[in-house]
């Protein structure tokens, strides 16, 4: 399954490890990671996939497939600046979002536009809405999605 991580751009260690940890188990549970492609949670999720041999795409906002984080493992580049937010949640079968801020507010609308199943961590609380369920750990967050993908 394909699951787009969503989150910060800039993050505090504790949040990057998180993410990194997210990327180590969605690997090793054969998942492809699909993100943003820059830093913070982003970077995070894609070294933590790449660590385990898994596999990541990263939806960049400008024309080079070569400014994303070294973790991405296959770039694309959009030329659309964050209006990519939409094909990032587009291209995952399930979300996880993790801490963030706007954009990451923007992807979570979208995703649950969508109809598509999201988990937060230390994210933005949507629990009033539909298809996003908040999660305390990253085991819980794996299992909501997969459950409901």
């Amino acid at each position: 399954m394909r699951v787009s991580v969503i989150g910060g751009g800039e993050v505090d260690e504790a949040t990057y490890e998180r993410a990194r940890r997210l990327g180590q188990r969605l690997a090793e549970r054969g998942h492809t990671v699909v993100c943003g492609g820059y830093g913070g949670v982003m970077e995070a999720v894609c070294r933590g996939a790449t660590e385990e041999g898994g596999h990541t795409v990263g939806i960049l906002k400008g024309t080079d497939p070569t400014e994303g984080n070294a973790y991405v493992t296959i770039p694309i580049a959009t030329g659309l600046g964050n209006a990519r937010n939409v094909l990032v949640v587009l291209n995952g079968d399930a979300i996880v979002a993790v801490d963030g801020g706007t954009g990451t507010l923007s992807e979570l609308g979208h995703a649950l536009d969508a109809d598509k199943p999201v988990a937060g961590l230390d994210t933005h609380d949507l629990t009033e809405f539909a298809g996003f369920e908040a999660c305390e750990s990253i085991a819980e967050a794996i299992e909501s999605v997969e459950r409901r993908a």
